[in-house]
């Protein structure tokens, strides 16, 4: 009999971890201070679509969003493009993620 071995993903230390700026204060005083972003996934007619949001906090407007049908490099590459084409030069923004592997 052979037996399947079962899935277990990597637990080594992959670069390094980013300081927690934003430390839990989800208010801005301005807007362009402050960006929050993920890469939920959703079900949708039976087939997985990822959403790659940039959410300003100062009033919740989506800065840049892209949808694919994989979560990769490329999609969040897309995001944050068009979401710095909107940020003036200087500024000092802030953008809070998951810091997960498409980041």
């Amino acid at each position: 009999m052979v037996r399947m071995k079962k899935y277990r993903s990597y637990r080594g230390e992959v670069g390094s971890v980013a300081s927690n700026l934003l430390a839990r204060d989800f208010h801005a005083e301005r807007p362009k201070q402050k960006w929050v972003t993920d890469v939920p996934e959703f079900s949708l007619f039976g087939s997985k679509l990822y959403l790659s949001p940039v959410l300003d906090l100062y009033n919740g407007e989506i800065i840049s969003y892209a949808i694919s049908e994989r979560a990769n490099y490329h999609q969040v590459d897309e995001m944050l493009d068009k979401a710095f084409s909107r940020l003036p030069d200087g500024g000092g923004l802030i953008l809070h993620l998951e810091q997960g592997w498409q980041y």
